[in-house]
């Protein structure tokens, strides 16, 4: 594994004489638009592997995604090697549909401090919840980005983190874009606390979301890459485009239903993958 070899692939650059904020920020940057979110692997009949040679082959020499595991994990080994204090984290995701965080750590996530100022670092959520830049670990601060505000709350040792939501303009559905919830509205993300991991304690929890029906990783094939305007997603045979703050507070979402065929091209053109064996979306 060779750091020079992760920079060609995120298409980083510049000199990095300090691990400073400044440098973090710009190759977590460099990452999350490099890296797409992708679960391709449990749809395309492949097993993901933990261990970090895997993880770096997969992500780096065959210019595939990779899930918050694999993508933080390599990134973990990154900042590492370029002399960073950083460990590893455990999340709980927050669920929608049960209005509930799930019982078991399922969401792998980093902490970096520097100069003695904790920041969380997280280039595995992908979608709109994916923050683009390294956020300080401090309780009850918003800190606006261009995806949106995202905040931290802390509460006996448990750290929550949500993000208030923007509204929404598709121009298929000609709504206008006041009709979605107001503004103000927060999205529950996930919680963690500052235990640290090792990537060995995520083992049984990679092995259980390749093999249990009942998670959405299972049931919908995603793929999710940041843009300088916003991001792209695949979902199934659904492809979205989203451009941020198209309005004053609203973002724009362009939706377009796939054929397998163009679903094969987008992956090629759009996320740059080009995959090994068949998927099914």
């Amino acid at each position: 594994m060779n750091i020079q070899e992760y920079f060609t692939r995120i298409g980083y650059n510049e000199t990095h004489k300090d691990a400073d904020l400044q440098t973090l920020t710009v190759i977590f940057q460099h990452h999350i638009q490099a890296i797409p979110f992708e679960n391709l692997s449990m749809h395309c009949g492949e097993t993901i592997e933990l261990d970090l040679q895997s993880t770096y082959n997969k992500i780096v020499r065959k210019k595939r995604g990779g899930w918050c595991l694999e993508s933080n994990h390599l990134l973990f080994w990154a900042l590492q090697e370029l002399g960073y204090d950083v460990c590893i984290l455990g999340g709980n995701s927050y669920n929608p549909a049960e209005r509930a965080y799930t019982a078991q750590i399922n969401h792998i996530l980093l902490k970096v401090v520097i100069k003695g100022n904790p920041y969380i670092v997280d280039a595995g959520f992908g979608g709109a919840y994916q923050a683009w830049q390294p956020l300080m670990l401090v309780s009850g601060k918003d800190q606006p980005q261009i995806p949106g505000i995202f905040r931290f709350r802390e509460d006996n040792g448990t750290w929550y983190f949500e993000k208030v939501k923007r509204k929404h303009y598709i121009p298929q559905q000609s709504v206008s874009p006041t009709d979605t919830p107001e503004l103000g509205n927060i999205r529950k993300i996930y919680t963690f606390t500052l235990e640290p991991r090792r990537i060995d304690d995520f083992q049984e929890l990679n092995t259980y979301l390749q093999v249990s029906p009942d998670n959405i990783l299972q049931k919908k094939s995603i793929c999710s890459l940041q843009t300088t305007k916003g991001l792209y997603a695949l979902v199934g045979w659904t492809f979205s485009e989203v451009k941020y703050n198209y309005m004053e507070d609203v973002d724009l979402v362009q939706i377009t239903t796939l054929t397998d065929e163009e679903v094969e091209k987008t992956l090629k053109d759009i996320f740059n993958i080009v995959l090994e064996n068949k998927l099914v979306p």
